[in-house]
């Protein structure tokens, strides 16, 4: 599984912090109870993304990239045990403001990770 960091803008944006931790995961792969609120946008990198969040509490959950059909990012804090998650890539590194600790342990891209808009992921 890729678990990571993203500083994008629209992460930063959505998490009202440094970045957002993300678990990518097959689609089919888990279920969801309840229903969500959605809001796309495009990306830096001419995909869409859909931010999925409960409409109770506002909570982010999940979100979508047109660019990777049939994975969800799911957000690592609305785990029930986000120590599941242990990440393993960051990217959009570029745009980390420069008081944000970046983990130089694993690899770090400046903008997405390449090969993204071919759909793939990080091994």
């Amino acid at each position: 599984m890729v678990a990571g960091h993203c500083f994008c803008e629209a992460c930063r944006r959505s998490s009202g912090t440094s970045h957002c931790t993300h678990a990518m995961v097959p689609e089919a792969g888990f279920a969801l109870t309840g229903t969500l609120t959605e809001f796309a946008k495009p990306a830096d990198s001419g995909n869409v993304v859909t931010r999925c969040f409960c409409p109770t509490c506002g909570s982010a959950v999940l979100s979508r990239n047109s660019g990777m059909p049939g994975m969800v990012a799911l957000r690592a804090s609305s785990l029930d045990d986000m120590n599941l998650l242990s990440p393993n890539i960051t990217v959009y590194a570029a745009q980390a403001p420069a008081w944000a600790h970046v983990d130089e342990s694993n690899p770090v891209f400046p903008a997405e990770f390449p090969g993204l808009a071919e759909g793939k992921l990080p091994a």
